[in-house]
């Protein structure tokens, strides 16, 4: 089996996990990924990785901002507590073995394969407006096996909902060792995080770009307190006076999830319940809350961005260091295929 080793020194256990450039960032992305990737870097070689092949696959007619995404994107990380002196940032597609152990990899997996994972009918059901009849969409989760056997990991941090979509990068690493013999690729394993899910502004199931329901964390205080001065809350409550619904209003959601002060809430909630307290007071208090959470977090942003051939550095760099390990993979690989010419 393939060994992370420094130095005749273990390494780490590594876990690799990217994130598509197609949009600036926002709370979700904070609550549902970034919030678990940081702690991650105490533990683990961390490999995280701009997915911008990826953004391809549903986003291919429009590439005007694709790289621009990217920069922005890494700067969000860097805010929200990411640091290149402790994880391995990168760029997918500076690093083209992904590419080459992809198509290696489709010579082995069967198409059904692909056509059962949960999210290529769930996609093509949410984004009905573009065209997903592409091969680079069906083999999108060949691609994720690819990005994470490239690096040996050990693990791939996934919510409990997602374990399923994971599987396939397990199958399809069984089946190409099997065919090949030995253990050229490793096996990823699922590393249980706590992946949190915020309702959009507009009351919907989730935060998208799409909907246009989103707080970005590129979100001015004033561009975020207009945002939350709109939200949706309980839609019966048309007075102050009136009692209102605290379960299931996106207010208090977030209320929940970013006020420090419990017992503030605590009272919003009892006087909402009653009808002693207005939709104003309640919002004005979550956008000083959200303000006070994502000030320290725009700092460090603001600070990524204002010397962008470090921020370029970093990248190039990490690609370097990841093309590095890469090609150390894709050399196991071919020995295995016997394609190796001399």
């Amino acid at each position: 089996m393939a060994s992370q080793l420094t130095g005749g020194v273990a390494a780490r256990s590594r876990v690799v996990s990217g994130m598509r450039p197609t949009g600036r960032l926002h709370l979700g992305h904070l609550v549902g990924a970034l919030g678990n990737w940081v702690p991650l870097q105490e533990q683990y070689d961390c490999f995280y990785f701009v997915a911008d092949w990826h953004a391809l696959t549903s986003d291919f007619a429009d590439t005007s901002q694709l790289t621009a995404y990217a920069y922005e994107n890494v700067a969000d990380w860097m805010g929200a507590g990411l640091d290149p002196e402790r994880s391995t940032f990168f760029i997918q597609s500076l690093v083209p073995e992904h590419a080459e152990l992809y198509l290696l990899l489709s010579m082995v997996v069967p198409v059904p394969w692909l056509e059962r994972v949960p999210t290529y009918k769930e996609q093509q059901d949410a984004l009905k407006d573009k065209d997903l009849s592409s091969i680079g969409f069906l083999g999108y989760p060949l691609l994720q096996t690819a990005d994470v056997a490239m690096y040996d990991a050990r693990f791939v941090p996934v919510g409990e909902d997602q374990v399923a979509h994971l599987e396939l990068a397990r199958e399809a690493v069984r089946r190409f060792n099997n065919f090949f013999g030995g253990e050229a690729l490793v096996e990823p394993q699922p590393l249980l995080t706590p992946f949190g899910r915020l309702p959009g502004l507009d009351g919907d199931k989730k935060m998208s770009k799409s909907l246009g329901n989103t707080i970005h964390l590129s979100d001015s205080s004033d561009e975020l307190k207009k945002k939350v001065m709109r939200m949706y809350t309980d839609p019966k409550r048309v007075r102050a006076d009136i009692p209102g619904t605290v379960e299931g209003n996106p207010v208090f959601t977030y209320h929940d999830a970013f006020n420090p002060n419990k017992a503030d809430v605590e009272d919003l909630k009892a006087r909402y319940r009653a009808g002693k307290v207005g939709d104003v007071e309640v919002k004005t208090k979550l956008a000083n809350a959200l303000n006070a959470y994502l000030d320290p977090i725009r700092e460090r942003r603001a600070a990524a961005l204002a010397t962008p051939e470090q921020l370029k550095e970093i990248l190039f760099e990490g690609s370097r260091r990841a093309r590095k390990v890469a090609g150390e993979t894709m050399g196991r690989v071919r020995e295995a295929m016997r394609i190796v010419y001399r």
